[in-house]
């Protein structure tokens, strides 16, 4: 769910201090868009383009494959097959999994 070396590689590029603004950015921007995605009519495509990124920049790995399924129908003409409330769950569990080490990657070496 959480891809641990993606976050490890983040970390050491960007230094402790660094990483904790980036994940503190992450959660209060994501976390404005999960909770009202779907929400503006037609803009869903471009809500998970910025999702999927943003995940995968974090090492979230299966809520940014999700949200890639999702661009993916939107871009079809789909959009009604995207499952939200898998979206918003995935994003839980993630973010659930991921805090439980964030410390360990947030302290100064």
């Amino acid at each position: 769910m959480i891809d641990w070396q993606r976050v490890t590689d983040l970390r050491s590029e960007i230094g402790a201090e660094g990483f904790a603004e980036v994940v503190e950015l992450f959660l209060d921007e994501v976390e404005t868009v999960v909770m009202n995605v779907g929400g503006r009519p037609g803009r869903l495509g471009e809500e998970l383009h910025f999702l999927k990124g943003s995940a995968w920049n974090l090492g979230f790995r299966a809520f940014g494959a999700i949200c890639q399924d999702g661009e993916r129908k939107c871009a079809a003409g789909r959009a009604a097959e995207v499952d939200l409330k898998a979206i918003i769950d995935c994003y839980c569990e993630s973010k659930e999994i991921f805090m439980t080490r964030v410390d360990e990657f947030c302290r100064a070496a």
